[in-house]
């Protein structure tokens, strides 16, 4: 093999090995921001990974919410009206979080199994439900009526 072809070969080599590098990074970045949906029951089942970022969704459970005097912290409980998980939250409560409330809340489940919150997100509407808890409550047979439904009558 001559000197040029040796050279070219180093160069694809080179540039094969850089760009498998270069996606394999980017790979394992996106593996890691990568938030998976999981239902109360999938939580309680086992199903949830633990200690690992995680989003989860349900309904607030009616009569749950406690809020310490002390602090912002406030633990309720999220059900999909098969299973419940405990949910505990510090920070400051979207504007329309209440109970009886969908919600979508990211964090990860402690060793207690207990949901330690970082973000909750609240719908922002009355008929609006994010489709990763719409699914759930269907999964369950208990997916609320639209107000309409409910007033029209």
């Amino acid at each position: 093999m001559n000197p040029k072809r040796k050279q070219r070969l180093a160069l694809v080599l080179l540039l094969v090995v850089g760009v498998s590098v270069a996606v394999g990074l980017a790979l394992y970045a996106l593996n890691q921001n990568i938030n998976l949906f999981y239902s109360p029951t999938q939580i309680v089942g086992g199903e949830a990974p633990k200690d690992t970022r995680i989003r989860a969704g349900g309904m607030v459970v009616e009569g749950s919410v406690k809020r310490d005097q002390e602090s912002l912290r406030v633990q309720f409980a999220m059900t999909d009206y098969a299973e419940e998980v405990l949910v505990e939250y510090t920070g400051i409560l979207p504007d329309l979080f209440r109970e009886g409330q969908g919600i979508v809340a990211q964090g990860a489940i402690d060793g207690n199994g207990v949901f330690q919150a970082v973000e909750v997100l609240a719908k922002h509407d009355e008929n609006y439900m994010p489709p990763e808890v719409a699914e759930a409550l269907e999964a369950a047979g208990k997916m609320p009526k639209p107000a309409e439904e409910v007033f029209n009558k």
